[in-house]
């Protein structure tokens, strides 16, 4: 009888430590919330039981060191209760339950727009876990964008896809007659109902394409077929930075579907006038306003 009570410990001791190895293996994401505001829109829920978003942003990092103790792979998002209460009614849910913000938490997670956990302070999550959102948003709206443009009537292609297509091959020829150095990249195109800006960061070498991160590369290049798309008049900036150099200003204005290189006289005007007053501003130190160079990725056989 003994020996057999000692198996079954033994048995209950190992699948204990197995549970726990699993455990380990199983990833967390943790929502949070980022502001009062959105706080307090999450406060009509009974189940929400938090009161004060400080000390909710308090038990979120205690509970964020506590899966961390755990050696538990975690990731953050933001909680959007906007978004959070379209997604319960187009999944039937019931909002005010626990376990339909936790389907929402893995919703969110699976587009993307997440960080991983490694013991910073919350503060210093928000704001990049913000503009994670924003720019997931930006993606996803110019994506439909494009999705609802539908077929070119006169040549029948598929518009979205021609202008995403041409967007890329002006992403390459920008970065080609960049050249060596540190880039940085915007685009700014009005929509209906938003600005889009995409931000692309870039390293030229005078012996090697540019590198630069896939999702930065697709969210750009979205962005600007959709300007290309829609023959709205946005624009593209770029700063490039090399060792030894002073940094250099380049711009392009969008026009039919392609970019105009602006002279170095309006690439200054451009950075060195207060957009909100119209008065002058000093100019950068250190910093050569220069004109854009051609961009030779057009291919006369495409129409949009």
């Amino acid at each position: 009888m003994a020996y057999t009570k000692q198996s079954t410990r033994r048995r209950n001791k190992a699948t204990a430590s197995m549970r726990r190895t699993l455990r380990r293996e199983v990833p967390s994401t943790v929502a949070l919330i980022a502001d009062e505001y959105d706080f307090s829109a999450m406060r009509r829920y009974r189940t929400f039981t938090f009161d004060d978003h400080s000390s909710y942003l308090r038990q979120i990092e205690a509970l964020l060191k506590t899966l961390a103790s755990r050696q538990l792979h975690t990731t953050v998002a933001l909680f959007d209760p906007e978004d959070f209460a379209e997604y319960c009614t187009e999944a039937g849910l019931d909002p005010d339950a626990a376990a339909s913000r936790s389907r929402y938490t893995a919703a969110i997670a699976a587009r993307g727009a997440t960080l991983a956990y490694t013991g910073q302070p919350v503060t210093s999550l928000l704001p990049p876990l913000i503009n994670n959102a924003v720019r997931q948003a930006t993606w996803e709206y110019a994506t439909m964008l494009l999705a609802d443009l539908g077929h070119c009537a006169d040549c029948g292609q598929d518009i979205g896809r021609a202008s995403f297509d041409r967007a890329s091959r002006i992403l390459m020829s920008l970065l080609d007659g960049a050249g060596p150095g540190r880039h940085h990249m915007v685009c700014s195109i009005p929509a209906p109902d938003e600005q889009l800006i995409a931000v692309l960061h870039a390293e030229g070498a005078a012996d090697a394409a540019a590198q630069l991160d896939a999702s930065d590369g697709a969210e750009f290049v979205t962005v600007l077929a959709t300007g290309i798309a829609l023959e709205t008049p946005g624009g593209v900036v770029l700063r490039t930075s090399a060792e030894g150099s002073p940094d250099r200003l380049r711009g392009w204005r969008l026009h039919a579907g392609g970019l105009v290189p602006l002279t170095a006289g309006e690439v200054f005007s451009a950075y060195c006038t207060d957009a909100t007053t119209g008065e002058p501003l000093s100019p950068e130190p250190g910093v050569e306003y220069c004109a854009g160079f051609a961009i030779t990725a057009d291919d006369p056989d495409n129409h949009h």
